[in-house]
């Protein structure tokens, strides 16, 4: 019988990550524990959420990844990446647009769920990066014709 994981700790979700050829940084701020890491030469933190029963347990994480924003961002890249796309969430916080997704254990999940949440974040933060590409370059598309059009119409 597979043994059900109802709580996780910083210890055993570094084992996790670390099992899967991921390097983890474990850090405390203002004694508030997260896990850094990286995939694909992006860097994300696991940040826990409710605590377990268990002295230095979470029921609950959230993988978390900031980019901090240089210049303006094209209008609608959140909300569209939010009405299009399932398991992660996209929301502008001051400077920094941020990437989440949040894991839940309580209720007991097996090794394999949870090592398939990893991979399941491993592959939005791929898409992340695709999507913001193209969204940017769709954008300045977008302005290029409007600039274009406005030329011909002083043109005329």
């Amino acid at each position: 019988m597979t043994q059900l994981i109802s709580h996780v700790s910083p210890k055993s979700l570094t084992e996790v990550l670390q099992a899967a050829g991921y390097r983890v940084n474990e850090t405390e701020q203002n004694g508030i524990v997260q896990l850094l890491s990286a995939s694909q030469g992006i860097g994300y933190a696991v940040r826990f959420g409710n605590a377990a029963v268990e002295q230095g347990s979470y029921v609950d994480f959230t993988f978390s990844c900031a980019l901090r924003v240089q210049g303006e961002l094209p209008q609608g890249v959140a909300e569209q990446w939010n009405a299009t796309r399932r398991f992660a969430r996209l929301s502008l916080q001051g400077e920094f647009l941020v990437m989440e997704m949040d894991v839940v254990v309580a209720a007991g999940v097996s090794n394999d769920h949870l090592r398939g949440n990893l991979e399941l974040w491993d592959r939005l933060l791929q898409e992340f990066i695709v999507y913001l590409r193209d969204f940017t370059q769709a954008g300045a598309a977008q302005t290029a014709k409007v600039a274009v059009a406005e030329e011909e119409e002083v043109a005329l």
